[in-house]
């Protein structure tokens, strides 16, 4: 059975926004004022202070920052637009236009205050997004974290600090002014922008906290401000309560506990959620009104739970439809994202994820203590799928991977995969910008394009290739004055040295002794640089071969590629040295439609084939076009079908094969036709295709093309 391929990373984050949602209607509706004020305020004005730093944290989280977030603002200002339309008889009525220049009134509402006391949410994440926007063009995230935390730490002076600004007349007058413009410090300028860097601060640090540390360290933040607020309270200084200082650290440790809480995306709770904070001020009018028009107002107004719960319910149950609605409005408007339909299309890639987590452990188990994985997920993972093998590798623990390029890198940073990820391959100096902005690391090329890098004037994270034979890409391992030039550039920070074996595929006597010969000049380089006093930082050699074959000296990683996908170049290979691996991708394509075919009759491109019999054909949905070799062609290559073998006849076309099923029972169309996979008696791997075609299978899998959906075996 096939699942859809769905993020299994953000269930918490997702069914945390609706507790979130439900503490902002508390907030509202104060729902224990009529047991105890002081511990309504404690519970609502406190604690649940962290529900819309939380929803800020989110959209930090998953921000593009490559380019203007366009679609996001239009998407939020369209929402802002509809509030303000729909309580706009409301604010009216409740004075919001009522006092001074009817203008500046307007103005202030709509850029900072809210059209709608709840509303202010919506211009700060505006503004908030704008701001951490342009910081990102020129600065790195720990500089934006530092300039926005400066900015709520103004913003504290003028809300629950704000006493504090009384007896300094400057600071008195210049918060005065300031509340001439917006009525709080709780907004896109000061509060906002703080929780969106820490969204995209945790969406590119590699850095993965425990479940067990992270909720410690909320506990402790907050009982912190849970002291924090009372002091304040008590002390009669605060303008308003919205902004602690361990607001931010409570809400670190708390965003991270629930990055630990895996399961899967829930739209619905996503959009009920955004629809509860939208829509419960109109609710709770509605059951104040109810309740007195029907003679329950001591029910829904003097007890204030019964106020609270009947708002939750009756918001709740409207925002459960309305996002409904948009669903199947979605659905029947075909807006579906390709990268997770199902396989109901005409192929398909299969991805076990079992078997990925089992080449990872039996890799690992060959590596001594203190030396990890850096799988190489370049050329979309060898045609598996760079986004969900990366993701997965990241829930495995695994936050080191290698890319070719720049472009490769971005990708994945888009998707939020965490960790350094290294390119390989050459940089065009225009684009030294994406390595910043996405924290990449540049592969140092050679002397000259070490140059380069530290041009560019910035930060820059970069290994440093060594040229130990093969002559592709690196400084040659001799040049060492050269490399000792290198690692005293001032804007290359080096996390890492590296070269390449040009033969550590091959076990013969002469190769053997070429790859410990490179092994020497690289180990000679690292001495050198010592002797010179650098601080190395972490080697790396090995690939694939290099793991399986136990090769001396591990050094503190290896670049692991197609053995993480369960096997190696060529079948000879895999049969000698990787017999533990299990294949993690099957390809599968439909059976389009059944036929006959007479005796003479010819068919396909080229009239290739003539039948020398009555058969009965099959074509297969898939072809070249979606990296099915066309050397396949005319016998060489087959497929299984109901567990037997169909062999291709004809040509591989663009988008389809033909194969004879005449020996095959029951075959229809809609069943499925396996390319690359198994059955309960046959087999073919990407090896078994390399061999008919003559080549290796990181070029059979790395072809496979992007039309193909990649879907998680169940």
């Amino acid at each position: 059975m096939i699942a859809e391929l769905k993020s299994k990373e953000y269930g918490g984050l997702d069914r945390f926004r609706l507790v979130a949602a439900l503490l902002i209607v508390g907030i509202h509706t104060y729902p224990l004022y009529s047991v105890s004020e002081e511990l309504d305020f404690v519970l609502m004005h406190i604690l649940a202070r962290i529900a819309v730093p939380f929803f800020l944290v989110v959209t930090g989280y998953f921000l593009p920052l490559d380019k203007m977030p366009s679609g996001f603002l239009k998407k939020t200002g369209l929402l802002y637009a509809g509030a303000t339309l729909l309580y706009l008889p409301i604010s009216i009525y409740a004075g919001y236009y009522s006092e001074g220049n009817i203008f500046a009134v307007i103005l202030r509402n709509i850029v900072f205050d809210g059209t709608f006391y709840h509303l202010w949410y919506l211009p700060a994440l505006i503004i908030g997004v704008l701001i951490i926007y342009l910081l990102s063009r020129r600065l790195s995230i720990r500089v934006i974290l530092v300039i926005t935390g400066f900015l709520y730490l103004l913003g504290l002076l003028g809300d629950s600090y704000y006493g504090i600004t009384a007896d300094v007349p400057f600071l008195n007058a210049t918060y005065d002014s300031m509340f001439h413009v917006f009525s709080y410090t709780r907004n896109g300028l000061f509060y906002a922008p703080i929780f969106l860097a820490m969204g995209v601060s945790a969406a590119q640090s590699k850095n993965s906290m425990s479940a067990g540390a992270a909720l410690t360290g909320f506990f402790i933040s907050m009982l912190v401000m849970l002291t924090e607020g009372l002091m304040l309270h008590y002390s009669g200084i605060p303008r308003h309560d919205s902004m602690y200082i361990s607001l931010i650290p409570s809400m670190y440790f708390l965003f991270q506990f629930l990055l630990t809480r895996k399961g899967e995306a829930t739209p619905l709770i996503r959009g009920v959620s955004m629809w509860i904070y939208i829509l419960h001020p109109l609710f709770i009018i509605l059951i104040r009104g109810a309740a007195k028009v029907t003679g329950f107002s001591a029910l829904f107004i003097d007890y204030s739970i019964f106020r609270y719960i009947a708002v939750c319910l009756s918001t709740g149950i409207a925002a459960i439809l309305i996002t409904k609605l948009q669903q199947r409005k979605k659905t029947n408007g075909l807006k579906i994202d390709r990268t997770y339909e199902s396989a109901c299309d005409r192929a398909w890639i299969e991805l076990d994820f079992d078997a990925l987590r089992h080449n990872i452990n039996l890799l690992q188990s060959f590596l001594p203590d203190g030396c990890t994985l850096m799988p190489a997920v370049k050329s979309n993972a060898y045609g598996h799928g760079a986004v969900p093998i990366a993701r997965d590798l990241n829930t495995c623990g695994i936050y080191d991977f290698c890319v070719a390029t720049v472009w490769e890198g971005v990708e994945l940073r888009k998707n939020n995969i965490k960790g350094e990820i290294l390119i390989l391959g050459y940089t065009h100096p225009d684009l030294f910008n994406l390595l910043r902005r996405y924290s990449l690391t540049q592969t140092v090329v050679d002397y000259m394009y070490a140059g380069l890098l530290n041009e560019f004037n910035k930060k820059l994270a970069v290994h440093i290739k060594i040229d130990t034979g093969m002559r592709r890409f690196g400084e040659r391992s001799e040049n060492i004055d050269n490399i000792i030039r290198i690692f005293n550039y001032g804007n290359l920070i080096i996390t890492g040295i590296y070269t390449h074996l040009c033969v550590a595929d091959s076990d013969n006597e002469a190769d053997d002794n070429f790859s410990r010969l490179q092994t020497t000049r690289f180990n000679e380089v690292l001495l050198s640089l010592k002797e010179q006093g650098v601080k190395l930082p972490a080697a790396h050699v090995h690939s694939s071969y290099g793991v399986l074959r136990n090769l001396e000296n591990p050094y503190d990683c290896t670049r692991v590629g197609i053995s993480l996908y369960g096997m190696l170049s060529n079948k000879e290979d895999s049969e000698k040295w990787g017999t533990g691996l299990q294949p993690v991708l099957s390809l599968k394509a439909r059976v389009g439609s059944v036929k006959t075919l007479y005796e003479g009759e010819p068919a396909g491109y080229g009239l290739t084939f003539t039948a020398s019999r009555d058969m009965r054909i099959a074509i297969i949905t898939i072809g070249y076009a979606d990296g099915l070799p066309r050397e396949l062609s005319c016998g060489n290559g087959f497929v299984l079908i109901n567990g037997k073998k169909a062999p291709i006849i004809g040509r591989v076309c663009m988008d389809s094969i033909t194969v004879d099923i005449t020996d095959i029972e029951n075959v229809k169309s809609g069943d499925i036709a396996i390319l690359i996979g198994k059955t309960d008696d046959f087999e073919i791997t990407a090896c078994d295709i390399a061999k008919m075609t003559n080549t290796i299978s990181n070029e059979i899998l790395s072809r496979l093309g992007a039309r193909l959906n990649r879907v998680v075996k169940d």
